[in-house]
């Protein structure tokens, strides 16, 4: 039987996951699992994760549609460690699983896993390399606040509720470096892919 090559996608928030996603999934055609989409589908509408979160925080959690406020549960859970702890506990393994299923269901010799949380979620056992893309915290910090719409201090609170970058690398098989253009990130993917 041959071993399925299974990489590890991770790294902080706003460094460049979903590009170098989109990029392996275009251009080499490997099918990409995203926990994130493993994640919201554990709180859709009437799950039972759902349930469990509207019993901890009350109906002021939903959006007027009574679909999950994923800003109000990020401002909850990135300003109450333990709250955070509590959340993980109900979807962590539910994305765990979501996972192995589909590994188990897919033929193809390389898969990948993009995981935000890799470490922190305690999931390295289901990857085969890791790769971490990386940025300067400067760069990070522009990015999240432009994309989230957040403070300065928010989208610091949320980098620093995540592993650091440099003990992502410290454990890491690739360091994708996301500092410069993204024609610079894709011939780094292009060219560890030659080896």
């Amino acid at each position: 039987m041959i071993k399925k090559r299974i990489i590890g996608l991770t790294g902080g928030i706003s460094t460049g996951k979903t590009t170098v996603s989109n990029y392996l999934e275009s251009r080499y055609k490997f099918p990409v699992l995203d926990a994130d989409l493993y994640a919201r589908e554990a709180v859709k509408k009437d799950s039972p994760v759902l349930c469990n979160i509207i019993t901890r925080y009350g109906n002021n959690i939903l959006l007027p549609d009574q679909t999950l406020d994923r800003q109000k549960l990020g401002e909850i859970i990135f300003n109450n460690p333990q709250e955070k702890i509590w959340i993980e506990t109900q979807i962590h393994p539910l994305v765990r699983e979501g996972f192995i299923n589909r590994i188990n269901e897919l033929k193809n010799d390389i898969i990948v896993l993009a995981i935000p949380l890799l470490f922190e979620a305690k999931m390295t056992d289901l990857v085969t390399e890791i790769w971490v893309i990386s940025c300067e915290e400067d760069q990070q910090i522009q990015r999240l606040m432009k994309r989230n719409n957040l403070t300065f201090t928010e989208a610091q609170t949320r980098i620093k509720n995540q592993w650091s970058l440099e003990r992502k690398i410290a454990l890491c098989d690739l360091v994708l470096n996301n500092n410069s253009t993204v024609e610079f990130l894709y011939q780094q993917i292009d060219q560890y892919l030659r080896l």
